[in-house]
């Protein structure tokens, strides 16, 4: 009787905790604050906790609740005020800017000069002089500005004229049409029969993932079962 409980129970905190992210909404790891990291941290500690007391189960559901109802708080919150969102999120800070490195900075974001090395060159800037301002942003990432004359060159620089790009829409996945997808890009089975073909696949069974553009472009990948080639990494 007693597995049967903690079972109910787990079932119970998984339930209240993908609520809880529902709620919270969607963020990367990399894009959490301090304060979403602790609360998360929090949050998991509660729901384990509810998952094997059984006795006083309704003591750490009540403080998951609470957790969960706080942190989305703090973010409707912070879409609300810029106020409270400065003062959760904290504010994009310039450590780098013109050859001057701002040092009372890099303390602040509590990043030292080798890090911060380490990371322009992570970013592939072996040298600043390639750079005209860092920026540290409020979730520890750092935002680079390479001078105009280090920066990719665009067609625009180069006064080419290129295609506009559109979304890709997915048509074959696994072998199977979707066939919502076919219709909502204008073609019909017909049109991707003669795709396919064209490619040399004439079964739907060889087909891993198929593709078009709004420009019409077409793109289709054969599903192969045999390991042929090495792994190389």
């Amino acid at each position: 009787m007693e597995l049967l409980w903690v079972l109910v129970l787990s079932l119970v905190s998984l339930g209240v905790l993908f609520l809880l992210c529902k709620l919270i909404g969607k963020q990367q790891i990399a894009q959490m604050t301090a304060f979403d990291y602790v609360n998360s941290i929090t949050i998991g500690s509660i729901a384990a906790e509810l998952a094997t007391n059984l006795e006083e189960w309704q003591k750490p559901l009540t403080a998951l609740v609470v957790y969960g109802a706080a942190t989305a708080a703090v973010s409707i919150l912070c879409c609300k005020s810029m106020k409270v969102r400065h003062f959760v999120n904290g504010t994009p800070m310039i450590l780098y800017r013109n050859g001057i490195l701002y040092k009372k900075n890099l303390a602040k974001g509590k990043l030292d000069l080798n890090s911060f090395l380490t990371q322009c060159r992570l970013a592939g800037y072996f040298d600043l002089s390639q750079l005209e301002t860092v920026i540290l942003e409020p979730g520890g990432q750092l935002s680079l500005l390479p001078k105009g004359s280090e920066r990719p060159a665009t067609p625009k620089d180069l006064s080419l004229a290129v295609e506009p790009e559109s979304l890709w829409v997915s048509l074959v996945l696994d072998g199977q049409i979707l066939e919502e997808n076919l219709s909502t890009a204008g073609y019909d089975r017909q049109w991707l029969d003669r795709q396919l073909h064209a490619l040399d696949l004439h079964s739907l069974s060889q087909v891993a993932y198929a593709a078009c553009n709004g420009q019409g472009k077409f793109f289709a990948c054969k599903a192969e079962k045999d390991t042929t080639w090495k792994d190389f990494f």
